[in-house]
């Protein structure tokens, strides 16, 4: 058995290598370093909070020399975070031949949820088929550059549709708040098909633009290879309920109809499928109003932010560009956050319908671009959208998207404003030091003309706000891009405990689309959940307490 420990709270300087490392865990365990045979990070993060003392904290998993005794380092060094090593492993229950159901279960959207829910089942060997409305990622990649090069719209294939999710063409940020240990899991997976190693260990994982086409396409084809079938341009238009159950459902595939008989459908999908929740809700499929939230994109320098988190340490050693992550509650009780940070990014062009704008950001691993960019929001609900109907959010997100259109020239120019113009309320003639980086083209605004008003007070009283939690981001010539309205889905699709539609057995909403996540790693988290739910519904094998202790 191997001589193996996990070791916290190991402090590093900025410019650490592998011989200070090495050096350091042999001064804590009090030990030769001759004695230290391999050491992997766990954990590694930033300790910014003095800005005079910037340093890294890992955690490490150290394998030791058989010589040294390490249950004496675990049992009396009580000042040291110290423990022996666990491995953790997720089970995947496999299914016998002779205990699969006759109907393959069906997911529908291939974000990350769909993409987790649909590995799963494959490895338990239950070949699902997913549908998905876009095309494949190099195909659709294709149709994003032309509608960034040219403005022309693919509504079926861009930024909110095709293989990935919206989640591909982001910053790939894993980092959430859901405490789930199935989130190693994912990470594993998402590392296995092609993405940094280094999202292993990172307190703030990301794999970026540039990894995560190859990842997703390398998933798609290992679900293929299990078993599992993929359908691209294929949409799903109606559901066949007989007895409070599914029973089949219908797909559009191009200009063709098709029935597909199903007992298990999982709606997997985007919080853009708008035309899907009208489905739904004319099918009378339980639904409520979700709240959301709606701004702008806001632009600083990368190198202002760096010095405004690091101090004198920025750019130095192995520091990479500075986040940020910033909340303020208002005296009108509304709240006001940053979202979606891209360290190093770009503004993005988002829309899925014609004649509406939408924007978001996306950064690529290095995060090397000159300006970092950020969600600006301001959360609304059910007395903003002053109307009772399900789908009041949908609207409301649309009309300020054909707004922003109107506003940008009705081109998908993106309306642009410098900080010191939106809070003096005039419009922007001229840029000062940070230039926007949208991916389509910009028209000079005025965005207090188009937000509602209590949303432009909000923005407002929060950027000066922040002003005194992140020097500088009240810069005049930080530059402000609108709008930004898909934060998370307008809806939740109501489910029960078996992760059921509360009305039709079978038919398992899940996933950020249907109001059950936020982000990569809590919707394939629940992508996860939903097939471990399926496996146990279908009774093939009661699925056993799994041991998900994990070392973080």
């Amino acid at each position: 058995m191997k001589n193996v420990i996990k070791l916290g709270n190991v402090r590093l300087p900025v410019d650490y290598n592998d011989k200070i490392f090495v050096k350091k865990i042999a001064e804590m365990l009090k030990i030769s370093e001759k004695l230290i045979l391999q050491y992997e990070f766990i954990r590694l993060s930033v300790d910014a909070r003095k800005k005079n003392d910037v340093h890294y904290l890992a955690t490490v998993k150290v394998t030791l020399d058989k010589k040294v005794n390490s249950g004496q380092i675990v049992n009396k060094n009580k000042k040291l975070a110290v423990s022996f090593w666990k491995e953790y492993r997720y089970e995947v229950i496999k299914i016998a031949n002779e205990k699969k159901p006759s109907l393959s279960p069906v997911i529908v959207g291939m974000g990350p949820c769909g993409l987790f829910c649909g590995l799963i089942l494959a490895q338990s060997g239950l070949n699902p088929i997913i549908i998905e409305r876009g095309k494949p990622v190099d195909q659709r990649q294709k149709d994003i550059e032309i509608f960034w090069r040219e403005g022309k719209l693919d509504e079926n294939s861009n930024i909110q549709f095709g293989e990935g999710g919206a989640g591909t063409f982001s910053d790939g940020k894993l980092n959430t708040g859901v405490n789930d240990t199935r989130s190693r899991k994912v990470l594993e997976e998402f590392v296995k098909h092609g993405s940094p190693k280094e999202i292993l260990y990172q307190a703030k994982p990301h794999i970026g633009t540039d990894n995560l086409p190859r990842t997703v396409s390398n998933i798609r084809k290992e679900i293929i290879r299990l078993g599992g079938k993929v359908l691209f341009e294929t949409q799903l238009t109606d559901i066949s309920v007989k007895n409070h159950k599914v029973c089949a459902i219908t797909v559009q595939h191009k200009n063709t109809a098709e029935k597909i008989d199903c007992d298990t459908l999982v709606l997997a999908l985007g919080h853009s499928a708008r035309d899907t929740f009208a489905m739904l809700n004319s099918l009378n499929i339980p639904m409520q109003q979700k709240p959301f939230s709606v701004g702008v994109r806001i632009e600083h320098l990368q190198a202002k932010i760096d010095r405004s988190q690091y101090g004198s340490f920025a750019g130095k050693g192995n520091l990479q560009s500075a986040d940020y992550k910033l909340s303020a509650h208002l005296s009108d009780g509304r709240g006001v956050y940053t979202f979606c940070m891209c360290p190093g990014g770009t503004v993005v062009g988002a829309s899925s319908e014609k004649g509406r704008l939408v924007t978001n950001g996306m950064s690529e691993f290095a995060r090397d671009k000159r300006n970092a960019n950020s969600a600006l929001l301001v959360g609304v609900d059910s007395k903003d959208f002053q109307s009772e109907d399900v789908l009041a959010g949908v609207e409301f997100q649309r009309r300020l998207e054909e707004k922003a259109f109107a506003l940008g020239g009705y081109s998908y120019k993106a309306p642009v404003q410098r900080v010191d113009d939106f809070l003096g309320n005039r419009k922007t003639v001229a840029f000062g030091e940070v230039l926007p980086s949208y991916t389509v083209k910009t028209e000079m605004a005025n965005l207090n003309e188009i937000l509602p008003e209590y949303v432009s007070r909000s923005l407002k009283s929060g950027i000066t706000a922040f002003e005194c939690k992140l020097k500088g981001f009240c810069d005049g010539d930080a530059v402000l891009t609108g709008v930004e309205t898909r934060s998370s889905s307008p809806v939740r699709i109501l489910r029960n405990e078996t992760m059921q539609s509360i009305s039709v057995q079978g038919l398992y909403p899940c996933g950020e689309g249907a109001g059950y996540a936020g982000g990569i790693m809590s919707a394939a988290i629940d992508g996860i959940k939903c097939a471990e739910m399926i496996i146990r519904q279908l009774q093939i094998y009661r699925i056993p307490t799994a041991d998900h202790k994990q070392n973080k």
